[in-house]
């Protein structure tokens, strides 16, 4: 007979204040075989406040390829695990990310059981878009990697949302101020704890704040998207440069279509089909004045 496999529990655990804490998530971790946790100190002080009894085990960033394997031979044997990380839901920005691919690749049944998550708690107090936004987690610490994803970002019209530490916080600022521009901004700091602080201002305001304000807790940055009008006005000036007929000759040359390579040409600049036809006829008549 088939052993039936175990189930893994995503379960989020309160980012701050532990009567965000859910009873579906109490239950869950009292009934599990086994709780995996990002941190098993942190983990062993939320279970004694909750008067909960587990099994302990370590899963962190250091191990989560090896342990995950271990963990999967525990599921398939018909054992429970509940995934647990030091604050917030597991998988964002946490190594339970690999543990849940693992479960899957072994048809092992994983679910999620929602709770606090700071990304969203932030985004909703930040007074920003929430109509649509893009989470980052924490920029990489690798210069290069980091640079890369700050060009990304920098024409993004949706609401940013990063992670940060106190130590990094000022140079992770300056770097949004120097690649961003001057955007609004809101940066949160402990959440749903007794001195949380939601600070509204703009990236300059920001630099400025911390330049004087040592930071100490754990950040949230949200930060306003780039406005699309200002992104058509960047994308109309890298033309200006350009005659029209280059301009043309730009899109004829792969191939297209002249008329379909005008509606192109009229669309970059701003300004209508007809507007472009006049001015390559100016052109080409200002170059026969020239012989």
């Amino acid at each position: 007979m088939a052993i039936e496999k175990g189930t893994l529990y995503l379960c989020a655990t309160p980012i701050g204040n532990l009567e965000d804490m859910t009873k579906r998530v109490i239950e869950t971790l009292e009934s599990v075989d086994l709780i995996a946790a990002e941190d098993t100190r942190n983990t062993l002080k939320l279970l004694n406040h909750f008067g909960i009894r587990g099994k302990l085990t370590s899963y962190h960033e250091h191990n989560k390829y090896e342990k995950a394997e271990i963990l999967v031979k525990e599921l398939l044997s018909g054992k429970s695990i509940a995934l647990v990380t030091d604050a917030g839901t597991p998988a964002i920005s946490d190594p339970g990310q690999v543990m849940v691919e693992r479960c899957i690749d072994n048809g092992i049944p994983v679910t999620s059981l929602p709770g606090a998550a700071a990304f969203v708690t932030a985004l909703t107090l930040s007074g920003l878009s929430t109509k649509r936004f893009v989470f980052e987690g924490f920029l990489p610490s690798e210069k290069k990697e980091r640079n890369m994803i700050l060009e990304e970002l920098k024409d993004e019209t949706r609401t940013l949302i990063l992670y940060e530490a106190p130590h990094r916080l000022k140079e992770t600022l300056t770097l949004l101020k120097k690649n961003l521009g001057n955007r609004r901004i809101a940066v949160c700091r402990e959440l749903t704890k007794i001195h949380e602080e939601v600070i509204r201002t703009d990236l300059d305001g920001a630099v400025s704040y911390y330049e004087e304000n040592d930071p100490r807790g754990e950040f949230v940055l949200v930060i306003e998207g780039k406005d699309p009008v200002l992104i058509m006005e960047e994308d109309r000036r890298k033309w200006e440069d350009m005659s029209v007929s280059d301009h043309l000759k730009f899109y004829t040359g792969s191939g297209m279509d002249k008329k379909e390579a005008m509606k192109l040409v009229a669309r970059d600049r701003g300004v209508s089909k007809r507007d472009i036809y006049n001015l390559l006829l100016k052109e080409d008549e200002n170059e026969k004045d020239q012989y």
